[in-house]
C-alpha cells in the first residue's frame, strides 16, 4: 500500500522559511514525477511545484518561482519543499502527490497524480 506521509508545516512569521517534507513508502518513485500542491480555505487545491525522479527537470507555478525549492532524495524516497520569503497568501494545507507512471512528463494538473498524502497546515503570519 503507498503512503505519503508530509512533515514540517508550522507557524512562520512572513519573510521567514520553513522546510516540507514527504516520506514515501510502498513503492519508489525514481521514475516518477512528485509534487507539492496547497489548498487554502474556500480555494481550490492548486499547483505549487513539480520534480520528476532523479531530479532531471522541476516545474514552478509562477507564484512560488525564486522563493520555493523542490526537491527529492530518491535514496529516502523523500520529496522535499524548501519555502524561503514566505508571504501570507502562502499560507494553505500542503499536498505531497505522485504520480503512478514512469514518465518524467511534469504536470500541473491535480487529476494526472493518483497517490497523495494527507496534507501539513503552513501558516504565515503578517
Amino acid at each position: 500500500q503507498v503512503q505519503l506521509i508530509e512533515s514540517g508545516g508550522g507557524l512562520v512569521q512572513a519573510g521567514g522559511s520553513l522546510r516540507l517534507s514527504c516520506a514515501a513508502s510502498g513503492r519508489t518513485f525514481s521514475r516518477n514525477v512528485m509534487g507539492w500542491f496547497r489548498q487554502a480555505p474556500g480555494k481550490e487545491r492548486e499547483f505549487v511545484a513539480a520534480v520528476s525522479g532523479r531530479s532531471i527537470g522541476t516545474y514552478y507555478d509562477d507564484s512560488v518561482k525564486g522563493r520555493f525549492a523542490i526537491s527529492i532524495n530518491n535514496a529516502k524516497n523523500t520529496l522535499y519543499l524548501q519555502m524561503n520569503s514566505l508571504k501570507p497568501e502562502d499560507t494553505a494545507v500542503y499536498y505531497c502527490a505522485a504520480r503512478s507512471s514512469d514518465t518524467y512528463y511534469l504536470t500541473r494538473v491535480t487529476q494526472d497524480y493518483r497517490y497523495w498524502g494527507q496534507g501539513t497546515q503552513v501558516t504565515v503570519s503578517s
